[in-house]
């Protein structure tokens, strides 16, 4: 299976993504950005965007990634990747969907829990990330509205539990301890800071 964490910047894709995987026997983090900032530092720089999804080379290659792990890896790969784009949408998850058991899943929250989450990672209201809050809020309540999971009032660890039910997956006992829990999406959140 294929999970897909959708969302806005700072909807808790990333955490999310590896609270599920720490809980989740046999399963995989594939993250697309990857791909985005290799394929951005190696263009001149008159060749670069401003959104790396905009290069039909990333989405190739992911779907290409994704395609290959997904027919060979005999377990869940979880991918926290924001698309708003509907063609982009269709070319990823929408294309992996006509191969394999694709769940597509919203991570939702309001505008302020949105700034007030990038703020816990330093990125400020003007940020990269809070620009793009709104146009994400829109596509997701008029071009992408497959099934949004609201987190506003919940913790990473009640997000990965709803995404594991919805996705009719059995979550083992979180066996660590608060401290431990604490430590790991501290980890999580400072390797994945831009």
């Amino acid at each position: 299976m294929i999970i897909w964490l959708n969302g806005a910047f700072g909807a808790g894709k990333t955490q999310t993504a590896y609270e599920l995987s720490r809980r989740l026997p046999n399963s995989y983090v594939y993250d697309p950005e990857n791909a985005g900032f290799f394929i951005r530092d190696n263009l001149p720089p008159s060749l670069r965007g401003d959104d790396f999804q905009d290069y039909p080379m990333w989405r190739a290659f992911n779907f290409a990634m994704l395609d290959d792990i997904a027919s060979r890896f005999d377990g869940h790969v979880i991918v926290p990747m924001t698309i708003t784009n509907r063609q982009y949408y269709d070319e990823l998850p929408g294309a992996l969907s006509r191969k394999y058991d694709v769940r597509h899943f919203i991570l939702y929250a309001q505008k302020e829990t949105l700034l007030r989450r990038l703020a816990s990672r330093l990125e400020s209201r003007h940020s990269w990330g809070a620009q793009q809050i709104d146009r994400c809020i829109k596509a997701f309540n008029e071009d992408i509205t497959e099934e949004k999971v609201h987190t506003d009032h919940w913790s990473i660890a009640q997000t990965a539990g709803q995404i594991a039910d919805l996705a009719g997956l059995a979550l083992p006992e979180d066996r660590r301890s608060a401290f431990r829990q604490s430590m790991d999406r501290i980890t999580t959140k400072l390797r994945h800071i831009r």
